[in-house]
């Protein structure tokens, strides 16, 4: 197969690229604003320039589209940001997937469901309520309306190994290696299913492979809040420093309105690969003692 990776330089997107490159697929991963090794530039929103990758020419047998503004808050009081780099993106890219017969593969996430009565299934109802959120519903609209060759994924507090260490596991865990003092503030009701990135971009190959499309959940079986994370990390650094306040979402006082009880589950997937794993936040935290550089 040949993988068009959008977004490689993010942990979706580097994890995918590491994977499929170590399946033997020709793979090139594309990035934006932060390079990565093995990654060229591309900006979707200026898909003719001629001085970035030339898609038509590589003519991907997959488009994977990880690109993504994933700062809710941020997509909350910048509208047309979060529309152009959701919606007008996966609009040029399927364009692409359209002129080369490419599969097109979508991150999408929790985050079109209210959080009421999570973790939610693929038939759940959407009710998104944040502009994040709208929006990535609108490009999975999108998606669903223009082909029927397509991947949506939706996956939700990804961790995991990664070149620039950005995910909120990571830097949890870099903090109490390195001796700083980890001081967070957490919301104590906000509910959802970490995923490690690894097993993402392992689940996606496994779909592909077998000619899976349409929508699919990717979670972890485990169901906790992001105070239940930290605490999880850290008490395998008995000796770090830290203080984890536990406050009510409404307290932090977030532009963006969270879903509560959010999350997915992966039963849709798991029914299918009945052998397939998912990983923990523990059995993570474990390899990284046992290998500790913290790259995709």
């Amino acid at each position: 197969m040949r993988i068009l990776i959008s977004g490689a330089s993010g942990l979706i997107g580097g994890n995918c690229l590491q994977h499929f490159v170590e399946q033997g697929h020709e793979t090139t991963g594309t990035h934006l604003s932060h390079p990565t090794p093995g990654t060229v530039y591309f900006n979707t929103l200026t898909p003719c320039d001629n001085n970035e990758f030339d898609i038509r020419r590589f003519a991907p047998d997959i488009i994977l589209h990880c690109g993504a503004l994933t700062n809710v808050d941020y997509c909350e009081k910048h509208v047309s940001d979060s529309h152009e780099m959701t919606v007008t993106s996966t609009r040029n890219l399927l364009r692409f997937a359209h002129e080369t017969r490419a599969i097109f593969v979508y991150i999408s996430t929790d985050y079109i469901f209210d959080g009421r009565d999570g973790p939610y299934s693929e038939e759940a109802r959407p009710n998104p309520l944040n502009v994040y959120g709208r929006h990535k519903l609108d490009a999975e609209r999108l998606i669903l309306s223009t082909t029927s060759r397509h991947l949506i994924i939706r996956v939700t507090n990804v961790y995991g190994r990664e070149v620039r260490n950005k995910n909120f596991v990571s830097r949890i865990i870099e903090q109490a290696k390195s001796g700083q003092p980890v001081t967070l503030k957490l919301p104590c009701d906000q509910y959802a299913t970490p995923v490690n990135a690894w097993d993402v971009a392992r689940a996606i190959r496994l779909l592909l492979n077998d000619n899976h499309f349409g929508i699919f959940h990717v979670a972890g079986a485990d169901w906790v809040s992001r105070q239940d994370v930290a605490t999880s990390i850290l008490k395998y650094f008995p000796d770090a420093s830290h203080q984890i306040e536990a406050v009510s979402t409404r307290a932090l006082g977030q532009p963006a309105d969270r879903p509560l009880k959010g999350g997915l589950l992966a039963n849709k997937f798991t029914s299918i690969f009945r052998d397939f794993h998912f990983g923990t936040i523990d059995t993570f935290v474990q390899s990284v003692i046992l290998r500790p550089q913290i790259t995709a």
